[in-house]
């Protein structure tokens, strides 16, 4: 059963906090961080992204960048930006946009319960974006990024989170320049920090990684690293654990640098085996239905459906869309084997939207780009369950957690 606890959370003053929060490390860049803080010393991005108070070409991995990080932290901390709160406590985190709610509880869950498998994973992680992870964490002493973990609905859950809610004040409440609403409740009361943390041990047999594998998968290996030194807080990490009921996953796309030697035409031909080609378009072309694909080359937009019996459609991975694409069009065709170390492929999230596919291969930087059907949370329930893996960047939730809000510290 799943094991969560309460933390002393490292959060920003109130007045502050909208200044604080900051998008997570891992959806921009460098160049985008840097425009994303300027005018604002107080972002996050200036630790979770320290490359962006370096000299232009500093390297993402030189021991500098960590050791900005550290310093950044401790200004912060020093200036009383950020405050340590002066007991255990969980966290309500409510995220809006576009109409959709969806709240979670943020806590610290068990670093066993990871390497025992009841937090479940369903993708392979890069070991570059590991070691970052773990280099940031053990220089900063802080677990900066909050990992989005995902569990069956427990009434229960809902009932005393949603009661909290209505009882009582957010300490954060604010809107972001992309729309997104974010509210923050303290739970410092120690009868409902019990109840809580009694109903996940009783009542979640297990939660779901939907997004934050490296961060999870680098906290563990720290607390491995460490050994018997590992101070106690390193038996945790940082997570916002929402139940599935209300969470949503977008598409997340690709694009590729090259046709491997074919014409237009003749990769249109291949791929016509097993995909029938439904319509072509100018406009881009966004699947509304599974094992349909977008797919934009030489200035045109296709709509293709793969053909039945030309792949499995019961097994948990064979049966995802990304999968199908995968096997039937990356590997045969393009010779993308794999997708976590191949340079020829890059992923689009859906909160991009497909212009920015098609603007990609109109400037030349691509030649090719494929639109999916997003994965389903039963999907991503069924291929953890499983035990098996999906192919890299099947998955992209949105509205996504800010940083800095709740930082969990090692020290």
């Amino acid at each position: 059963m799943a094991i969560i606890q309460p933390f002393r959370a490292l959060r920003p003053q109130a007045q502050y906090a909208k200044q604080v929060a900051s998008r997570p490390y891992d959806v921009l860049n460098s160049k985008e961080a840097k425009q994303e803080a300027q005018g604002n010393p107080f972002s996050f991005l200036h630790i979770t992204k320290p490359e962006i108070d370096l000299p232009e070409g500093t390297h993402l991995y030189d021991e500098a960048v960590y050791e900005k990080a550290k310093e950044n932290l401790q200004a912060f901390m020093q200036r009383d930006l950020l405050f340590v709160e002066n007991k255990a406590c969980y966290y309500i985190y409510r995220l809006i946009m576009d109409g959709h709610s969806q709240t979670g509880l943020v806590a610290a869950s068990s670093v066993k319960d990871y390497d025992n498998n009841i937090i479940k994973k369903h993708e392979f992680t890069r070991p570059e974006k590991e070691n970052d992870r773990i280099r940031h964490m053990k220089v900063c002493e802080a677990q900066t990024g909050n990992v989005f973990l995902a569990y069956r609905d427990v009434a229960e859950l809902n009932q005393l989170i949603g009661k909290w809610q209505e009882e009582k004040s957010p300490i954060y409440d604010f809107t972001t320049d992309d729309g997104v609403q974010h509210s923050v409740w303290v739970v410092n009361d120690d009868a409902l920090i019990a109840q809580l943390t009694t109903v996940f041990k009783q009542q979640v047999p297990c939660t779901y990684i939907a997004d934050g594998h490296h961060r999870a998968a680098s906290a563990a290996k720290v607390k491995a690293a460490w050994g018997k030194e590992a101070p106690l807080s390193a038996s945790v990490f940082l997570t916002t654990l929402f139940p599935a009921g209300q969470l949503r996953i977008l598409d997340y796309n690709r694009v590729i640098k090259d046709l491997n030697g074919h014409t237009p035409q003749q990769l249109i031909e291949k791929i016509a085996a097993d995909f029938e080609i439904i319509e072509e378009s100018r406009k881009p072309i966004k699947p509304d239905a599974p094992h349909q694909f977008g797919m934009y080359l030489d200035g045109k937009w296709y709509r293709l459906r793969a053909i039945a019996g030309r792949y499995d459609a019961v097994h948990p991975i064979e049966s995802l869309d990304v999968s199908i694409l995968s096997k039937l069009i990356l590997e045969q065709h393009l010779g993308i084997i794999d997708q976590r170390t191949d340079q020829r492929i890059d992923f689009v999230g859906g909160i991009r939207g497909l212009g920015e596919l098609q603007n990609r291969v109109d400037s030349g930087e691509m030649q090719l780009a494929f639109s999916l059907y997003p994965v389903t949370m039963e999907q991503l329930f069924a291929v953890a369950d499983s035990g098996e893996v999906m192919p890299p960047k099947s998955t992209w939730f949105e509205p996504k957690l800010r940083d800095g809000l709740l930082t969990h510290l090692l020290a």
